[in-house]
């Protein structure tokens, strides 16, 4: 296609494109004429100094200049309408647009006015779309500064233009109504598209806070904490009174938690030196502590206080182990009912029903929840595998420290998880290493990651160190209370243990009384975690959404568990137990093997959600193939089955008995002092009677006596006596408390009344307490 270079401007379509459209201009220029809706004639509006700066050829050059007024016209702060497509906008309504001299109309209608005839194909299109477009920004953005309509100047072709806020006709009325002939504007072209909305930072908190209450692990830690105060009822409905199983450990555990938090507010150096033991150093550590509980016992003061906190932290422990288990089976892969099940059975197992009164064994949520954090720190799950995508290094710090919280709660239950957490980690390192070298195959890890690792491992370490080394210490002083293996054959459990409910046990508690009967001890002995629980595990082993050998080596687990459970019961230990308890550090410290089936519960757990996760996805597939989907709810409903029954197992019969109120001389009289009678059943009490005042008591019950408390209460028996006195004065007893309510059928029931002429001691009644003043 040749170009006419006569016209100002640049080039132009040649007469032949004009003539495949219109027919040939008249006088040779290139003219182009349309009909609007009204069939008059116009000529093109297009600016002729526009057309003069056009640069190229073509439709694309015409498309180009009319974007360059288009873009000039929705330039804000000038006037819209500075170009002939404004004024072609103002005809919309079928109004011919007049010039400043009014004669551009003839010009385009004889061909002589600049620019007339310019049309090309895009022009066309820019004449034919800004009728409507153009025009009705024109319409929208004519008011200026001060009012002035836009599009005075530079409106018609040949520079002339309307003046501002004028009809071509004379323009608008003096009240502002359109002149006769004008179109009348649209009232809504004044506004403007809708503001986004700008959410206030008390808006934005609150959708915040709606997607956290509505997110699953909020649903879960409620669900868990709503089962916990009702499967462990009626622990808070008499929180001040009563205590769970019996009030001899747990009134312990009660002071222990009394003891951490009041020292560390008052002199933290001292935590290892309690008050109880008088004059025992280190005894703070002949049982497990419950360290990781001081904040709580920061809170109140007094025995009242300590039973409310203890029955608090009881309740809250069963809802950590449910909610830690949940959370640890969903990271692995398991479906959201699967998950409930495992962490149901991991809480409410019937042998966990046996020990209610040791809160650190019920105490165990932070296992699961810490390998949890653990597993999503580093992208792992049991069925999806190594996903390094999915890493954070915030997760694996949480996990360890949550790690190093169970640890300080006491190491009956935090020592093995220490050494299973030490071989996690070895097995890991191991498998990593052998792909890599072995296998080729290069997976990224990332140096935050292992320095997460390295820290947080650290901290779990020093957590560990610091707590052994006040237990060192006293199987130091104490050789008494490093274990033997003979005292760990007198807590193993034999198999039928596994088959065996305790009397606590609503459902299976009075069926087995004649299997417990055959126990020798059987409050560590029975450790049937709940025939429902090894159904659906057993159903796991061929029905799960885990691989055949990730079954089988949670079934290798579960076995292990279990012939560790049985101490020296299974073959003598040769090859289970006592290759830990001779090798392993620590290991000797823990006297009933029984309480790793806590091992076993968690695995058997995770193979019984695989199972009833594989059953949630077969009903979904089945839901999804029926047509009409009427059976969906009976459907589901079907899937909660196995969760109703593992809680139904765990229903129990757990006592509250109350707990002895604390006499009134235990508030009043200094120590040191010694409460008698003295035991290690009724000592515990005492020890709770002391969280008033934690005056030094000689008094003490822990997993073992030392051996001075049994010389004081084999010399007391014939208190008050010249030797009794002489001995108590020898340790720095001040005053000896008899409880009068507490010595019937003892030496004491007559002694407590006999004269004390000559003992250089006082006697005073202070309610049911007599005080004797040495």
């Amino acid at each position: 296609m040749t170009t006419d270079q006569s016209a100002s401007g640049g080039p132009r379509p040649t007469s032949r494109d004009a003539r495949a459209t219109n027919g040939p201009a008249p006088g040779g220029t290139d003219r182009q004429y349309r009909r609007d809706p009204g069939d008059k004639v116009r000529a093109s509006a297009f600016d002729e100094t526009d057309q003069g700066r056009a640069t190229g050829s073509g439709p694309v050059d015409a498309d180009r200049t009319a974007r360059k007024r288009t873009s000039a016209d929705d330039a804000p702060g000038k006037r819209a309408g500075t170009s002939a497509d404004t004024a072609a906008g103002r005809t919309a309504a079928g109004k011919k647009a007049s010039t400043g001299n009014g004669t551009d109309r003839d010009k385009a209608a004889t061909g002589t006015a600049p620019g007339a005839g310019k049309k090309d194909e895009a022009g066309k299109k820019d004449e034919a779309g800004k009728k409507d477009e153009a025009g009705k920004k024109d319409e929208a953005g004519k008011k200026d500064e001060g009012g002035k309509t836009a599009g005075g100047d530079g409106a018609g072709a040949d520079g002339g233009g309307m003046s501002d806020g004028k009809s071509a006709e004379g323009g608008s009325k003096p009240d502002g109504t359109p002149a006769e002939g004008e179109s009348k504007p649209d009232p809504w072209a004044a506004f403007g598209p809708a503001p986004e909305p700008v959410p206030t930072w008390y808006g934005r908190l609150g959708r915040r806070v709606g997607r956290l209450l509505i997110h699953e692990w909020t649903l879960a830690a409620v669900a868990s904490l709503a089962l916990a105060v009702l499967m462990t009822w009626p622990t808070l409905r008499y929180p001040a009174h009563t205590l769970p199983q019996d009030y001899w450990d747990p009134s312990l555990q009660a002071w222990q938690m009394a003891w951490s938090g009041h020292i560390l507010l008052t002199e933290p150096a001292q935590l290892w030196h309690a008050n109880a033991f008088f004059p025992e150093r280190w005894s703070f550590a002949f049982s497990d502590t419950l360290l990781g509980y001081a904040p709580a016992g920061m809170i109140g003061s007094g025995p009242e206080a300590a039973l409310v906190r203890y029955n608090i932290m009881f309740v809250l422990a069963h809802a950590l182990a449910t909610f830690g288990a949940y959370v640890l089976a969903r990271q692995l892969g398991a479906s959201r009912t699967g998950a409930a099940v495992a962490g149901a059975a991991y809480t409410y197992a019937p042998w966990l029903l046996a020990q209610a009164g040791h809160l650190h064994v019920v105490s165990n949520g932070g296992i699961p929840l810490a390998l949890a954090m653990l597993a999503r720190g580093h992208g792992w799950s049991l069925r999806h595998g190594y996903r390094p995508e999915r890493r954070h290094e915030g997760w694996v710090y949480a996990g360890w420290l949550v790690a190093a919280w169970q640890l300080s709660l006491g190491f009956g239950i935090g020592l093995p998880f220490a050494y299973v957490l030490a071989g996690i980690v070895l097995v890991a390192a191991v498998v990593w290493y052998a792909k890599r070298i072995f296998w080729r195959l290069k997976r990224p890890f990332g140096q935050r990651l292992f320095v997460a690792d390295l820290i947080g491992g650290l901290i779990f370490a020093g957590v560990g160190v610091l707590m052994a080394i006040p237990y060192f210490t006293v199987t130091q002083l104490h050789p008494n209370a490093e274990r033997t293996i003979d005292d760990i054959a007198v807590f193993s459990p034999p198999a039928t243990g596994f088959v065996t409910a305790p009397a606590e046990s609503l459902l299976w508690g009075g069926l087995h009384e004649g299997a417990r009967s055959l126990l020798p001890w059987h409050p560590e002995m029975t450790l049937l975690p709940g025939f429902v629980l090894y159904a659906l595990a057993l159903g796991g082993l061929f029905f799960s959404v885990w691989k055949l050998r990730q079954r089988l080596l949670l079934l290798a687990g579960v076995l292990v568990a279990m012939a560790l459970s049985m101490g020296t019961e299974l073959f003598g230990g040769r090859f289970t137990y006592v290759p830990l308890f001779d090798h392993l550090p620590g290991w000797s410290g823990i006297r009933t093997p029984g309480r790793l089936m806590l091992w076993a519960t968690l695995l058997l757990g995770l193979l019984a959600a695989g199972a009833v996760s594989a059953f949630a996805v077969r009903v979904r597939e089945i839901y999804a193939e029926r047509i009409p989907s009427w059976p969906s709810p009976w459907l589901r409903l079907a899937t909660l089955v196995p969760l109703l029954l593992v809680i139904a197992e765990g229903t129990n019969t757990t006592p509250h008995p109350v707990v002895p109120a604390q006499p009134a001389a235990m508030r009043s009289v200094d120590g040191p002092l010694l409460v008698l009678p003295s035991g290690q059943n009724h000592d515990q009490p005492v020890m709770l009677w002391s969280t008033t005042r934690f005056q030094d008591i000689v008094n003490g019950g822990s997993g073992f006596t030392p051996r001075q408390l049994d010389d004081v209460r084999r010399v007391t028996m014939t208190f008050p006596d010249q030797t009794s006195v002489d001995y108590l004065r020898t340790l720095g007893v001040h005053n000896v408390l008899v409880l009068r309510d507490k010595i019937a059928g003892t030496p004491w029931e007559v002694s407590v009344d006999a004269p004390v002429d000559g003992l250089g001691i006082t006697r005073e009644e202070i309610g049911d307490v007599v005080v004797f003043r040495l």
